[in-house]
């Protein structure tokens, strides 16, 4: 069994692929970290954000097809990670991935923060005036990007996140059919947004085993435990330190 997987990250609202480049450091040689890049942020700054989760599946899986042909170094023996929204974008291309014979080998999926894909949240934040839109997205995810502090980043991010939350609150699954993959849900222990409840309803969509871990923190439990969330991607999904066999 290889030892080498890539670990395809998909961000939380408003978020952008550089959160995830320092995991490479934290990972080590059991992960190849490969953060996906959503338009309206960073280096695609100046491209329309999506708001369907479906369209953001098609660019996102045209994305990672482009990353593993221009490098042919990335191991095709793909996991994927997302948080929040990053949760259901992940979850929808996992479906993609595995209804395709010839594309790259998924062999895991974690989902992060999130409750069962077809849940709906009671309390939304689309469509609310720009300060209660910002409140009520603090009071769901429990933390506030530093930027929004500031009048010219919050104007230049504000667009972005509304779509996220839009595309987020809009979602319903493509599919109701069990995944033919693995599938871990995380969470944090303290996660007021999250219940435990809900996260271990992502059983009713494993088809290929399933199990739900807490880490110590609240819903972005991940901004502060990289070493310890990617210690359980890591185990769950058969990765060796270089040169050791796999579980």
């Amino acid at each position: 069994m290889p030892t080498r997987t890539t670990l395809v990250c998909l961000p939380f609202a408003g978020a952008g692929a550089s959160f995830f480049r320092p995991w490479q450091r934290v990972a080590g040689d059991r992960l190849t970290i490969l953060p996906m890049q959503l338009p309206g942020r960073e280096r695609r700054i100046d491209q329309d954000p999506y708001t369907d989760v479906g369209t953001a599946t098609d660019g996102l899986l045209a994305d990672l097809r482009a990353a593993l042909a221009d490098d042919p170094r990335l191991p095709r023996r793909i996991a994927l990670f997302g948080h929040s929204l990053g949760a259901v974008l992940a979850y929808e291309l996992a479906h993609r991935l595995a209804g395709d014979p010839g594309g790259p080998a998924l062999v895991h999926l974690f989902v992060s923060g999130s409750p069962h894909p077809a849940e709906q949240r009671g309390r939304r934040a689309t469509g609310l005036p720009d300060d209660a839109f910002l409140a009520r997205v603090n009071e769901f995810a429990g933390y506030t990007h530093e930027a929004l502090d500031d009048p010219e980043m919050r104007e230049l991010i504000l667009p972005t996140l509304r779509a996220d939350v839009r595309m987020h609150e809009s979602y319903t699954p493509s599919t109701d059919q069990a995944l033919p993959a693995p599938l871990t849900a995380v969470r944090g222990s303290h996660d007021e947004l999250v219940s435990g409840e809900e996260a271990a309803a992502w059983e009713k969509v494993a088809g290929a085993g399933f199990r739900s871990v807490e880490l110590p923190g609240g819903h972005m439990y991940l901004t502060e435990s990289a070493s310890a969330l990617l210690d359980v991607v890591a185990a769950e999904a058969g990765v060796a330190e270089e040169g050791e066999p796999c579980a």
